[in-house]
């Protein structure tokens, strides 16, 4: 299954007893399943996995939001840029930046009680959508769009849904 190409900068709080890079490859993959704008190896997408103080300057200088943030993703291609990129046969074209925040990731990680190996492939499945066009802060349709693409692609890894109600 073709997905984008990822090129990771992983900042040394991630630690090294986790592969991230093949936790990203697989969400990358399943994203690519259940959104076939992303089924496409001439995307390419640099992912950072920083410390709350980069996603912190970073969401205050784009977003003007003074704190960080779980995941920011900065698209370089249209929606309509994404869906025509599949026919262009040329060197790979940056779909855009995602940048996770530690911090961000574990507290939410025990939160809702899940590894934060699990809460990063979810967001980075996430992150992808945003970087392939979808956008849930545009309504209630367009969130039910993308959740539902996310619940399918981490289904896919086995991982539960995300966005499951617990009793």
């Amino acid at each position: 299954m073709s997905a984008p190409i990822l090129e990771m900068d992983i900042d040394p709080v991630w630690g090294d007893a986790i592969d991230w890079e093949d936790i990203a490859s697989r969400a990358a993959e399943a994203a690519a399943k259940v959104a076939p704008e992303l089924a496409h190896e001439n995307l390419l997408v640099s992912v950072v996995l920083a410390d709350d103080d980069e996603v912190h300057a970073l969401n205050k200088q784009w977003r003007a939001k003074d704190k960080p943030t779980n995941v920011l993703s900065f698209p370089m291609l249209s929606r309509e840029e994404v869906l025509h990129a599949a026919a262009d046969e040329g060197a790979p074209g940056m779909l855009g930046d995602m940048i996770l925040a530690h911090g961000v990731c574990t507290r939410e990680a025990a939160e809702k009680g899940v590894s934060v190996e699990t809460h990063a492939t979810h967001l980075v499945v996430h992150g992808l959508l945003h970087l392939a066009g979808y956008d849930h802060e545009l309504g209630e349709a367009e969130a039910e769009e993308m959740e539902n693409l996310e619940r399918k692609a981490l289904a896919l890894m086995g991982i539960a849904d995300p966005y499951a109600v617990e009793d």
